[in-house]
């Protein structure tokens, strides 16, 4: 999005200056087209007019020699002159610097009307041309009669010649122009957009938590003065977030405390099952460990296991104690304990996410298990984790109707049971963890033997 800002500024601000210097260039190319013309126009006046008052003593005396002479050092004497001539009142030529026109009456086309009174003597030029010809004429007046008027030619090459050399200027300084202005236009763009830029970034690291210094202040403008404003809501927010922080670690440790009581306080009712929350909690975030849930993940999988026999706490003693096997009648009744967990953790909106765990982690592999008959994946992890956990911890334990079992035999139990009870991937990790802890005992048992 930055570059999408910039590149428009950029090309926005070129766009602007290629217009602005094509249509200068444009209005000033004429205005030298103009000047050049004029210019040329001038001197071709200049030339008519030494041509003018030279001639008209040629012409009163009938000098025919010497009009020649004039018209030809004109002609000779300036390379963009094409001819020079001199005309008389009956539109005859009476000089020319092409001597084979000498005699030849004008066409009434060539002769322009001269404005003003007869006699002024003042200079007039026609501005016509004749294919590359332009021509400038101008009247010869002597004591106050007209005389005639002289013709200079101007060859329209000198005049495309020196226009070209103005347009080739011109294109030049227009190039220079563009050049400039395209490195202009991008470190301006460049200017601009980069205070947005460093804004857009920082309220990125912002979100994601990872902003720790300043913002870098380019410009004491407008969004200079924004992004010292973004530099001190920043220090205001990063502040409050710590605070909220410390805050919410205090509550969560404080939280987990009390669900431990509560857990312990649960398992102790029954002398047999003390501690066996916490066991199940150690047992499924070794699994879960194992399978590669993150820290969070961790953390409400061993709350949840903490909860996961909360609902026991509305089972009657004579049931939950009872040393012989349980009626039909007690077995419904001890297997509500899980309809009592959900009633119990719905009352706080924070405890929802463990009911998933806590409602299901009764459910069988093959769909057997209770209360929904849930089977394979349409089983929560948590609950499938839970369900391992507790049911060798159950096996491990001294029990009213029975000594606890081995290690091997409960691992074979669960071996057994994988496919139809347990989930068999997650059997697997819990065999494998059982194993280390196993090797691992047992070498620190040689270690001290040894020492």
């Amino acid at each position: 999005m930055f570059r999408k800002i910039k590149y428009k500024v950029f090309f926005f601000t070129l766009g602007l200056l290629i217009i602005t210097v094509c249509v200068s260039s444009y209005y000033s190319v004429r205005e030298m087209n103009q000047h050049i013309l004029k210019e040329v126009t001038k001197r071709a006046e200049v030339l008519g007019n030494n041509v003018a008052i030279s001639g008209g003593h040629h012409l009163l005396a009938g000098d025919v020699i010497g009009l020649d002479n004039l018209v030809y050092k004109i002609k000779n004497s300036n390379d963009d002159v094409e001819y020079a001539a001199i005309i008389d009142m009956d539109n005859k030529i009476v000089a020319h610097s092409d001597l084979l026109k000498h005699g030849a009456t004008l066409s009434s086309s060539a002769k322009k009307s001269m404005n003003g009174p007869s006699g002024t003597g003042s200079l007039r030029r026609t501005g016509s041309s004749r294919g590359s010809i332009l021509e400038v004429t101008t009247p010869i007046v002597s004591m106050d009669k007209e005389l005639g008027f002289a013709v200079i030619g101007i060859n329209r090459s000198s005049l495309s010649t020196a226009q070209a050399k103005a347009h080739i200027t011109a294109l030049l300084v227009l190039v220079c122009l563009l050049l400039l202005g395209t490195c202009g236009s991008f470190f301006m763009s460049s200017y601009l957009t980069r205070p947005i830029m460093e804004l857009t970034s920082g309220v990125k690291e912002l979100e994601r938590g990872e902003l720790s210094a300043p913002l870098s202040v380019y410009s004491r403008d407008e969004l200079g003065n924004l992004t010292r404003g973004f530099n001190e809501m920043m220090t205001m927010i990063t502040s409050q977030r710590n605070q909220l922080t410390d805050y919410a670690h205090s509550l969560e440790e404080s939280y987990i405390a009390t669900v431990r009581v509560l857990a312990a306080s649960i398992d102790a009712r029954d002398e047999y099952t003390h501690g066996h929350s916490n066991r199940v909690s150690h047992l499924s975030s070794l699994i879960g460990r194992e399978k590669g849930l993150s820290n969070k993940e961790l953390e409400d999988l061993e709350v949840a296991c903490l909860f996961h026999d909360i609902g026991k706490i509305k089972i009657p003693d004579s049931i939950l104690r009872k040393e012989a096997g349980l009626s039909d009648n007690e077995i419904r009744i001890m297997n509500r304990h899980v309809e009592y967990g959900i009633e119990i953790l719905s009352k706080a909106q924070s405890l929802h996410r463990f009911i998933p765990g806590v409602k299901h982690h009764h459910e069988w592999y093959n769909g057997d298990g209770y209360p929904d008959g849930l089977a394979g994946e349409q089983i929560p992890l948590f609950a499938s984790i839970i369900s391992i956990a507790d049911a060798y911890d159950a096996m491990t334990t001294d029990r009213p109707y029975r000594k606890a079992l081995s290690r091997t035999v409960a691992l074979k139990r669960i071996n057994q049971s994988s496919g139809t009870q347990f989930a068999p991937s997650l059997v697997s990790l819990f065999v494998r963890v059982i194993e280390k802890r196993a090797l691992l005992s047992r070498s620190r048992h040689e270690d001290v033997l040894v020492t």
